[in-house]
């Protein structure tokens, strides 16, 4: 009995060090990238764009290239927390390349491009997208570079190393990193390191398109870090506004920015930080415009919660869209309607002209 009980301890104790160890080399190994300078590459088929003319841009959040319809993951309350196989995302991720090829657009910014992650077997995602996209200079941002996450404990999620791609046709002279605040407790570790890609393109007559690309946070604690993220980059956004210059963002708010999508879409019985509206006052003193894809004769929603495959009834909303200066006048708006086939988001697009 003595024996047995000794035994038990032991092996409890050597639990407890080992729980112990990994959670200091996941305090130990966690780190910010920072602000950085980024390198454009690839060569412009266009000259630089005119005031006067309209242009086309599309934004999408491919998520990792894992989501396909019938993808729930883990952290949304599903049980997937890899690509269903390497050849399954390889498959998938030429269908992504696909699509934003057809749109033909102008501008592309795109969103959860992994380099080098557990959950997407080690694949640099990032030459499915510059095969497809050919004539387009392009700018890659590190998003986030995370620990070894050892959960679920039947496949841990591992390591993640992924970033925000930015397409343009037209040259793009220069482009930074720009890191984001992040929440300073434990969630910090589940909502990883966020930025957004600043990238500078020179315009016909002097001046410059200052274009964005962003995914806010989604695993907070309440939501309000990410309107914190938002509001600096409205004040970037702002301050490029006063230079003279053209300032156009896109990406993933992870924010409901129709302001209750449920009027469209149907509502929840379940409340996710992530899909809260953006507070009022937040675009206050700015001269900065919230741009939300809707036809409200045909509604499509632009993300699902992949809490399961998706199925009639899953919780939908729009939390990908676009900001403006108030200088560029918005023609359409408009959500790609893919039926969340290869992602959990739809690509959504914009027409837009140059005052």
């Amino acid at each position: 009995m003595k024996k047995a009980l000794k035994i038990i301890l032991i092996v409890l104790l050597v639990l407890v060090l080992l729980a112990a160890a990994y959670l200091a080399y996941v305090f130990l190994a966690y780190y910010r990238i920072g602000d950085q300078t980024l390198a454009p590459e690839g060569s412009a088929s266009a000259k630089s764009p005119d005031k006067g003319k309209e242009y086309r841009i599309v934004s999408y959040n491919v998520g990792f290239g894992a989501y396909e319809s019938d993808y729930g993951f883990f952290m949304d309350g599903g049980t997937q927390s890899w690509a269903w196989s390497k050849e399954r995302l390889d498959a998938n991720l030429k269908r992504i390349a696909g699509v934003l090829a057809e749109q033909a657009a102008d501008l592309v910014l795109v969103q959860e491009v992994d380099i080098g992650s557990t959950r997407s077997y080690q694949i640099d995602e990032r030459p499915y997208l510059t095969d497809a996209l050919t004539g387009k200079a392009f700018v890659f941002a590190q998003n986030y570079d995370s620990p070894f996450l050892f959960y679920p404990i039947t496949q841990p999620h591992g390591a993640s190393r992924s970033g925000l791609m930015t397409f343009s046709s037209f040259p793009i002279t220069s482009a930074e990193r720009i890191e984001l605040p992040v929440e300073t407790g434990l969630t910090k570790l589940l909502d990883l390191d966020r930025c957004y890609a600043k990238s500078r393109i020179p315009l016909v007559g002097g001046a410059e398109l200052v274009l964005y690309n962003f995914h806010l946070s989604a695993y907070t604690s309440d939501g309000t870090i990410a309107t914190e993220q938002l509001k600096l980059l409205l004040a970037d956004m702002d301050g490029e506004r006063a230079k003279g210059n053209y300032a156009i963002a896109g990406g993933d708010f992870n924010k409901d920015i129709l302001g209750n999508s449920a009027e469209y879409f149907g509502a929840s019985d379940i409340e996710y930080t992530w899909a809260q509206p953006i507070p009022e006052g937040t675009f206050d003193g700015t001269r900065v415009s919230l741009v939300a894809p809707l036809n409200r004769e045909n509604p499509v929603p632009s993300c699902r919660n992949a809490d399961s495959a998706y199925h009639a009834g899953q919780y939908v909303l729009t939390v990908d869209g676009f900001l403006v200066t108030d200088n560029v006048t918005v023609k359409d708006a408009a959500v790609i309607d893919t039926g969340f086939a290869y992602s959990d988001h739809n690509p959504v697009s914009m027409t837009f002209e140059l005052n």
